[in-house]
């Protein structure tokens, strides 16, 4: 009995422990977002650090698209120089000129040109936050033990220097996978393709050549987007500013992917991987959905949304897409809020909003219609459903290349491609059992892991909270010069040593050769001309 009761009594003491090491005491967190789908997963960061008690502000512009109110944060409002209709106009512009005909030449200009419809207005929010004194007042005041952003635009790195807090930063890897080049992970041309390249990690001879040169125009692609931070910078903190070297400060980067959906490469120590930090347990569907499932039959449904951002397209693209749909006998919901084609199909069911992650976990969806964003391509790792990838722009062609060259989806051009081709592709997926068997091997790999990203992700923003940030993580790699860190200086000093043993050793032999040979020689020609 005794025994009984020891173990009991270990039992109730290994609770209390757990019930103790699971009470927070709330820090607090500095958020800086970047709206769109990029908000997504940190969303879901920072309400969970919020149910932990934690006190957290997000810097919010008055004029934005999905940074709305939640109990586990307060918003801090600043204003912005533009109202709706301008932010609408942008957005509608940003999703429409993804469908413009282009040629090969003009393709990166164009594509710049587009995503800057967008970026310019993001620009506009920072410059605005950064000038704002009430809100600078109102932060310096606020006594907060980290910041945490998303690093794509740096208008929190920027402001992590100003309050010197330390940073959390929220990554994908686009533009020019900067985690890398700032973090000063190992990044060699040979195997690890470079952004917009769409190549795998098997490259030909032609492709190293052309990731090589792509990979010469990331630091110009850098400055061309980030060089007017890099002046706001500068007058925010009164000195001069290398914008590079305050991402090099010492963050803890969150990056959203793994090595299931990437391709294998290396890591710095202070880099940590919470891929598929989106993926939730599918919910029951509601009476609305359920019903459209339900009805599909047999033949099950396909779901297909182009993402946050683009839900129009224009007329002509939209009546190729759906005569496609109209090709397959399974039932389509399509996020789509553009006009109705007029060749829409019985088995075509169009939505302004649909619940993507809890219809894909559904057992009766055989295909996911996805442009290829990567809480998408999560979403149909996770439940285990094939994809036709549509790509649009900024990294979605190269998440595209990679769920294709592991055989779990197919990719077209969403401007070459006809109805005949994404009807041929979507029959595909279903039908081609390998492709079902492939995605179902990639959400069982990602899945058998020791902690959820979630939980991953919320740790590692405690810890730096705790202790006021990461340095002891930060490479020695940041205070090297670029010749430093690939030994230059020391292949010199080398190649000197063996260049001037060379020469010493030359001319030591010519010496000897002359004093050994030399003088016979010269006896010997002065013997002959005697004779003669």
């Amino acid at each position: 009995m005794a025994c009984l009761l020891s173990a009991a009594q270990r039992a109730s003491a290994g609770v209390l422990f757990v019930a103790l090491w699971g009470t927070v005491v709330g820090d607090r967190l500095l958020v800086v977002p970047q709206d769109g789908s990029h908000w997504l997963s940190m969303q879901d960061i920072v309400e969970a650090l919020g149910a932990r008690g934690h006190e957290i502000v997000v810097l919010v512009p008055e004029v934005n698209l999905l940074l709305r109110e939640s109990r586990f944060y307060t918003r801090r409002i600043y204003p912005v120089p533009f109202d709706p209709e301008e932010q609408s106009y942008r957005y509608r512009t940003f999703g429409e000129k993804h469908f413009t005909d282009r040629s090969w030449l003009s393709g990166p200009q164009t594509e710049y040109r587009n995503n800057m419809v967008v970026i310019d207005m993001y620009f506009i929010n920072c410059q605005s936050l950064l000038r704002h004194g009430d809100t600078l007042d109102f932060l310096r005041a606020g006594k907060f033990d980290a910041l945490f952003t998303d690093p794509a635009l740096p208008c929190g790195v920027i402001l992590a220097e100003y309050l010197g807090l330390p940073s959390v930063y929220l990554f994908r890897g686009f533009p020019c996978s900067l985690e890398h080049g700032f973090g000063g992970s190992p990044n060699p041309v040979s195997y690890i393709p470079r952004c917009y390249t769409k190549f795998s990690d098997q490259m030909s001879f032609p492709q190293r050549v052309v990731n090589f040169l792509v990979n010469l125009l990331e630091v110009p692609l850098f400055y061309c987007l980030y060089s007017k931070y890099e002046d706001l910078a500068v007058e925010l903190l009164k000195r001069e500013v290398d914008l590079p070297t305050l991402f090099q400060k010492d963050p803890v980067w969150l990056l959203r992917y793994d090595f299931v959906f990437e391709y294998p490469r290396p890591v710095m120590p202070n880099m940590v991987l919470i891929g598929g930090i989106n993926c939730k347990k599918p919910d029951v569907l509601s009476q609305e959905f359920e019903a459209y499932v339900n009805a599909s039959g047999e033949h099950g449904i396909v779901v297909f949304s182009l993402g946050s951002m683009v839900s129009e397209i224009p007329e002509k693209k939209a009546m190729e897409i759906a005569d496609a749909l109209g090709k397959i006998p399974q039932t389509v919901l399509w996020r789509y809020t553009g006009s109705r084609p007029s060749n829409l199909a019985k088995n075509t069911i169009l939505v302004k909003w649909l619940p993507q992650n809890d219809l894909l976990g559904h057992p009766k969806t055989r295909a996911f219609i996805t442009h290829s964003g990567s809480h998408g391509i999560y979403e149909g790792i996770c439940n285990g459903v094939p994809m036709v990838m549509l790509p649009l722009f900024g990294d979605q062609m190269d998440n595209a290349k990679r769920i294709e060259t592991r055989g779990a989806g197919v990719t077209l051009n969403v401007l070459e491609m006809t109805s005949d081709d994404l009807a041929n592709a979507l029959k595909t997926v279903i039908n081609d059992k390998s492709y079902k068997e492939n995605i179902m091997r990639l959400s069982s790999l990602h899945k058998d892991r020791p902690v959820e990203p979630l939980d991953l992700a919320v740790f590692w923003v405690e810890f730096v909270m705790r202790h006021k940030g990461a340095p002891h993580l930060r490479p020695a790699a940041h205070d090297l010069t670029w010749y430093q860190y690939h030994s230059l200086d020391v292949i010199g000093f080398l190649l000197a040593i063996v260049l001037t043993v060379a020469f010493v050793t030359f001319k030591c032999c010519a010496f000897a050769w002359g004093k050994c040979f030399g003088k016979k020689g010269r006896v010997k020609k002065a013997h002959k001309s005697k004779v003669h």
